[in-house]
């Protein structure tokens, strides 16, 4: 008896994962713009279970990078290559991006001294601490995130997307909002 019912509880849990997952999707896109609505975006990166995080190199600061890519041209990204953004929310060094938006908008976290790889400028990286104690890396005053939305090298997915209350941005080498149209 015991073991039907233990049974019929994992079958529900299948279930409801199935139902809730069932609209997502792993497939990547790199179109230079998000494709849902924020509400959707909400949703879909709620349920996401990675986070992305920060290269650190040797030293235990992250290094932060510039590539070329497609038609927004030198952008922000890590040492693997994921585009890091800035959300219009935050409107001087301190983050404004918590619980489900952090989860949606991974901060990109550093455990030492930012720093700047060729074409990023070493002056514009600091950093700023975050309600969780965790170091919180900031170009030229502008906290920098991932976007959950983001699977792959140069994937720019979250570009313009309005979610938790403003705009998102991929940044370029000066420290300013890239517009994708």
């Amino acid at each position: 008896m015991h073991q039907r019912g233990l049974a019929a509880v994992s079958l529900a849990a299948v279930t409801l994962c199935t139902a809730v997952c069932g609209g997502c999707s792993s497939s990547s896109k790199n179109t230079g713009q998000a494709s849902s609505s924020p509400a959707a975006t909400q949703s879909a990166m709620t349920s996401a279970s990675a986070s992305p995080s920060a290269s650190a190199n040797a030293g235990g600061g992250t290094s932060v990078a510039v590539a070329s890519v497609g038609k927004f041209g030198d952008i922000l990204t890590d040492s693997q290559g994921k585009t890091l953004y800035l959300f219009e929310k935050d409107t001087s060094s301190t983050s404004t991006c918590y619980d489900e938006c952090a989860t949606a908008w991974p901060p990109a976290l550093t455990t030492g001294t930012p720093t700047a790889a060729k074409g990023v400028d070493q002056a514009k990286l600091s950093t700023t601490t975050r309600t969780d104690g965790k170091t919180q890396i900031v170009y030229n005053g502008h906290p920098l995130y991932f976007f959950q939305g983001d699977n792959a090298k140069g994937d720019t997915n979250g570009e313009e997307s309005s979610a938790f209350g403003a705009k998102w941005y991929v940044v370029n080498p000066a420290g300013d909002k890239v517009e994708g149209d």
